[in-house]
């Protein structure tokens, strides 16, 4: 099992020190209330409940599953009792509307909640966190009558909801959806359908599960242009938002799954169920993206949570374990062995978890700021406000979620490699936390899904490359007055002003082939997002490294100096021996796609 501790240090240093969110939140709205008592104890009250509540149960809760026994889910031992002090607690609550009973603080503030629950348990953290994007759908979307029936108790937490998407032929390629939706005379829809991999899809920790479907009215038109989005309750609401009868929704298994395994994974069968429209007929994907856009920013979520946990699990143990002597001599002569710490590979590995882990953290708190006025926008009607931030967001989510997934991935594998033999039996944890970060890079779109995404529709159609332009400006607004200076902040400004130059560089490139090769973007894409997420990782660091070597100079950095240093030697570690990786992925982007493409599909088969 690995014990958690909420790194509350490192959090504050970017909230506080290097991102400046008091100023952030001075400057919202929404952030009135949002000043550093609340933020405080926000943060302490969540760092709780995880460290004693939740951690303790990742492990447990892997080993047991979940149970179905003729469309019954059971959750593991204890899990409705912590779900009973997380309801309890208010944490549903923070970031929605007073109006509905939520606390009305900005949206980033649950985003920081969320992740010290994903790394103390991601199975537990999926049930509450799957109802986040529902709420956000009624919210924009829903009727005011949907809204009064709904929020108040899907935001208190008494109720629990999904989105409901990929069927047994589709996944990505929504356009095969076949759930169909019948008008009814009383206004309401009959929606009939199989929809697959519900994450807590079914479960016994609500009363109720509110289902976001997507389906087709029986005239629609073929394609995505053909589906529209249905509120679907497992229990009918009436019109005071009072549980009624039970809908016609039944789930017919769960998943037995590689990873999160205390997270039910739901078949659901809709057998003409109750359902409501939400939005325009037709319109279904336009609303049902505000869903996928918070979940993408909560699986990006997820990388950064697998790389902590990695090295919270890792670093005791290379600290304790000893073999053999470091290769400069003995650095414990009164052992017959020296700790795993001294040895360059496993602080190779050691550092590599730490930049993956902070250096994403600093990447999604940045991207929250933006989702932070978005979401106000949304709240109060503002619709080009609303628009400018998506947009500006939308060039992040699918860096985050791609990259970060992917980094984290290798983070909770190198955990394992430290742990050698021991990381790989059950006992330690290790190996639970690789099962459970591989679907990171799967679910709400794969890596190659996101990457398309970036490179095809925001790099190229969304903008003709002027994202890029935008978030390169400010890398180079940030480097140029360190560009002269020595040290670390003026070699690390001089790298970053040089791949600033070199993403615009590459971009262009494509996008002068991008017409007379049109294969081009799907065989370059996924190197063009991670390199693109290396950049931008490094920017993260470059600003960290920055803030820390100011407060180290002056007198305000004295008491923590240690955890300053830390920081500028995690930045140089980066900028050495991971942003390199960058230069293989530009030049990969950049091959010709005949390498790809060439082989006949018939040879695949030669061995």
């Amino acid at each position: 099992m690995i014990p958690y501790k909420a790194p509350l240090r490192d959090m504050r240093f970017l909230l506080n020190e290097v991102l400046d969110f008091p100023a952030h939140y001075a400057a919202l709205p929404s952030g009135h209330d949002a000043d550093a008592d609340t933020v405080n104890a926000i943060l302490e009250g969540a760092a709780q409940l995880c460290e004693d509540v939740l951690a303790p149960l990742n492990q447990s809760g892997d080993l047991e599953g979940c149970h179905f026994n003729q469309g019954v889910v059971t959750t593991p031992k204890g899990f409705k009792e912590a779900y009973q002090q997380f309801q309890a607690g208010g944490w549903q609550s923070i970031s929605f509307p007073a109006e509905f009973g939520g606390q009305g603080l900005p949206a980033s503030l649950n985003l920081f909640k969320s992740e010290m629950m994903g790394t103390a348990n991601w199975s537990f953290s999926m049930y509450p966190g799957l109802s986040m994007g529902c709420i956000n759908t009624l919210l924009r979307y829903g009727t005011a009558a949907q809204k009064q029936q709904y929020l108040p108790k899907l935001i208190s937490g008494e109720w629990s909801g999904t989105m409901c998407l990929t069927e047994p032929q589709c996944g990505t390629d929504l356009a095969q959806i076949t759930t169909k939706a019948v008008p009814q005379a009383d206004g309401s829809y009959a929606l009939t359908g199989t929809k697959i991999y519900i994450s807590a899809g079914e479960h016994d920790l609500t009363d109720n599960i509110v289902h976001i479907v997507l389906a087709r009215l029986p005239d629609a038109p073929a394609g995505t242009r053909g589906i529209s989005l249905f509120v679907v309750p497992k229990f009918n609401v009436d019109n005071e938002g009072v549980m009624a009868d039970r809908n016609t929704v039944q789930c017919g298994s769960i998943e037995h799954k590689m990873g999160i395994r205390a997270s039910a994974t739901a078949v659901l069968h809709f057998d003409a169920a109750k359902a409501y429209l939400i939005f325009e007929e037709n319109r279904g994907l336009e609303a049902m993206f505000t869903f996928m856009n918070t979940a993408r920013i909560g699986t990006a979520v997820q990388g950064v949570c697998h790389a902590e946990a990695a090295f919270q699990g890792a670093l005791p143990y290379a600290l304790e374990r000893r073999s053999m002597r470091a290769l400069s001599g003995k650095k414990e002569p009164e052992h017959k062995a020296d700790a795993l710490i001294w040895h360059p590979d496993v602080r190779r590995m050691l550092l590599t978890q730490k930049a993956i882990a902070e250096g994403g953290r600093h990447m999604v708190y940045d991207a929250l700021k933006i989702a932070d006025h978005m979401f106000h926008a949304s709240t109060v009607g503002d619709e080009a406000s609303y628009k400018q931030h998506d947009t500006e967001l939308g060039f992040f989510t699918p860096i985050l979620k791609g990259f970060l997934t992917e980094l984290g991935l290798e983070a909770a594998n190198l955990g394992i490699q430290i742990f050698g033999g021991h990381g790989y039996i059950q006992a330690n944890g290790m190996e639970q936390n690789v099962r459970d970060a591989r679907i990171a890079t799967l679910y709400e779109g794969t890596t190659g899904i996101q990457a398309l995404d970036l490179l095809g529709r925001k790099v190229l159609l969304g903008s003709k490359g002027q994202c890029v332009r935008d978030f390169t400006g400010k890398m180079l607004q940030f480097a140029r007055p360190n560009l002269l200076q020595g040290g670390v902040k003026g070699a690390m400004a001089r790298t970053l002003a040089w791949k600033a130059a070199e993403w615009n560089w590459m971009t262009l490139a494509i996008m002068l082939r991008a017409p007379k090769d049109r294969e081009l973007v799907g065989s370059a894409s996924v190197d063009y997002m991670m390199y693109s997420g290396y950049v931008m990782m490094a920017y993260s660091w470059a600003q960290q490294a920055a803030k820390a070597t100011d407060l180290l100079a002056s007198q305000q950095g004295a008491e923590s100096a240690d955890f300053y240093r830390a920081k500028i030697q995690t930045a140089e570690f980066y900028f050495a021996r991971l942003l390199p990786r960058a230069q293989t992925h530009r030049k990969a982007a950049l091959a010709s796609t005949r390498s790809v493409m060439q082989m006949d599909k018939d040879h695949f088969a030669f061995s």
